[in-house]
């Protein structure tokens, strides 16, 4: 389960998916240490950073640049990253020294996947599913992985109350 920017926001129906995944992803704005503790009783690994809203208190339990492999697929996530091809300059650096297959962000609490064909990879902004922001629907998405690749998304959606 990838996700972003809950700004503190956490209810039944991300419980419901969040139970049943063997990973998440948080692109930071995480927003209270309350949210995090629930996501990780719920799956087995929880790979976080933090963003711009995060407290000190989740800056030292998450990271601001996370590089990890997950079903030998190289994964960089960090919250504020731009997009390609406007990625933060931080950011580029990474991605040279790490050559992920898929960059995770957040921020911008609008959901976007596109290929970055120049860099070979894989940009994912999972949106916003928290209930601050500007955005008019919660999105988080749902991703398999096998064999190194990609397989499957999906994008779960609720309606902002």
């Amino acid at each position: 389960m990838i996700l972003s920017d809950t700004h503190a926001h956490f209810d039944a129906g991300m419980e419901k998916y969040a139970r049943n995944v063997d990973e998440i992803w948080h692109a930071g704005d995480i927003g209270s240490l309350e949210v995090l503790q629930k996501l990780q009783s719920c799956a087995p690994v929880v790979r976080a950073v933090y963003g711009n809203v995060d407290s000190q208190e989740i800056r030292v339990l998450t990271h601001k640049i996370l590089t990890f492999e997950s079903e030998d697929v190289r994964v960089l996530i960090t919250h504020i990253c731009g997009y390609p091809p406007k990625y933060m300059p931080d950011v580029v650096k990474e991605i040279a020294k790490y050559q992920p297959t898929i960059v995770v962000g957040g921020h911008s609490h609008i959901l976007k996947v596109m290929p970055d064909t120049k860099r070979n990879l894989l940009y994912i902004n999972p949106g916003a599913i928290g209930s601050q922001g500007f955005h008019s629907v919660r999105t988080m998405l749902l991703l398999t992985l096998h064999a190194g690749k990609a397989q499957s998304m999906q994008v779960i959606e609720y309606e902002r109350k």
